[in-house]
């Protein structure tokens, strides 16, 4: 049985956590380069406000590191990842504003799926702390869950 919407017509944000080795350079990665607002803080943790979703990072140096691969595309995409989906406009500008940036790139940006009912834009990057992150677009946001 599926839970119950209470706010029609609006997606409700998500809340992720993940380990960092280093807050300060989580800081530098998430609200200096991807242009995420700070939100609250301790020693030990920070949140960020991606996108409209809260997402948590936490000192746990042991945590981080290992990326598995599963091949995709002809690709091999991070296993653990997080992401977000914007307008294709705005997943251009912030191609472009990484690759400025000299981000390396695990999958360099591309349209992945081309001529099939899940067409995309994609581009995978780590953080410093190595957590990978997806983001992607489509020319028609009604594709996402299209098989």
């Amino acid at each position: 049985m599926q839970a119950p919407i209470t706010n029609p017509g609006m997606m409700s944000p998500f809340h992720l956590a993940f380990p960092v080795h280093d807050l300060a350079l989580a800081r530098q990665f998430y609200g200096g380069l991807l242009g995420c607002p700070e939100g609250r803080s301790s020693e030990d943790w920070v949140d960020f406000n991606f996108y409209g979703h809260q997402i948590v990072a936490h000192l746990a140096p042991g945590e981080t590191g290992a990326v598995q691969r599963s091949a995709v595309d002809g690709h091999g995409v991070p296993v653990r990842h997080f992401g977000v989906v914007l307008p294709m406009a705005d997943w251009e500008a912030l191609s472009q504003r990484l690759q400025a940036r000299g981000v390396e790139f695990v999958i360099e940006p591309y349209i992945r799926f081309k001529g099939q009912p899940g067409e995309q834009a994609t581009m995978f990057f780590l953080d410093p702390s190595g957590n990978a992150i997806e983001v992607k677009a489509f020319a028609d946001i009604g594709r996402l869950f299209a098989k």
